[in-house]
């Protein structure tokens, strides 16, 4: 049964696009226009109350009754037990699995997001907002934490050990913008093999796709900031 996708091209919404073609699953693409505000439409709360993509509805869901799933994280650990693929084999091999998902849903994933706000969209408002402290800040944690995944890497041929896996899907969407973050991988050679790897996968290719037209560098005009930003 065709699973619903709500979903725009970002990092977190690459992330299901990319986990559904690795799992073979069927999906049909209902696209949220964060700049236009389309996240806060009632229909789409009752799916995301967080106002935020991506969101699935499986209709085939637990017992085979439809049941709808926000935030990412959640989304891929779903994904993952409905087809028994990238979770991790063994419980050893699911808790490492989860562990690098949560270090990117709490670390990567934030951190990078305030690094492309500080360093590409903040300098962009009106009136602009060229803050040097935050954008040192958040380069330096992103260059912190993809150390941290370099040193993981070292010993792994994946994020959570021989395998790849739904961890793999989560961080790559974000480190692949390394250059975006202005970081400097030269003394990171393992997650430079890392993004080529999973890089090179059709399935990952596919994902990272779709939609690719829609995306835009900054939200264009007073307008979209003032409802992507809330300002």
């Amino acid at each position: 049964m065709t699973i619903d996708l709500y979903f725009w091209p970002t990092p977190n919404g690459w992330k299901i696009s990319i986990a559904l073609e690795e799992m073979g699953l069927d999906y049909r693409t209902h696209l949220v226009n964060i700049s236009k505000g389309e996240q806060f439409a009632p229909d789409f709360l009752k799916i995301s109350p967080n106002n935020r993509m991506p969101a699935i509805v499986d209709p085939d869901g637990p017992d085979g009754a439809p049941i709808s799933i926000f935030e990412s994280g959640a989304i891929l650990q779903y994904l993952a037990r409905k087809t028994g693929t990238f979770g991790g084999a063994t419980e050893r091999a699911r808790v490492a699995v989860d562990q690098w998902l949560m270090w990117q849903m709490g670390g990567v994933g934030p951190m990078a997001g305030q690094a492309h706000h500080f360093i590409h969209y903040a300098p962009q408002m009106d009136p602009p907002q060229d803050l040097p402290y935050a954008r040192d800040r958040y380069r330096a944690e992103v260059a912190r934490l993809y150390g941290v995944l370099d040193r993981q890497l070292a010993d792994n041929a994946y994020v959570a050990g021989p395998d790849y896996s739904i961890a793999d899907m989560a961080i790559w969407p974000w480190a692949h913008l390394w250059k975006r973050q202005e970081q400097d991988i030269s003394d990171k050679p393992h997650f430079a093999r890392w993004i080529e790897t999973v890089g090179s996968r059709p399935a990952v290719q596919r994902g990272r796709a779709l939609h690719e037209e829609l995306r835009s560098p900054a939200p264009q005009g007073k307008e979209a900031q003032a409802i992507l930003f809330r300002r």
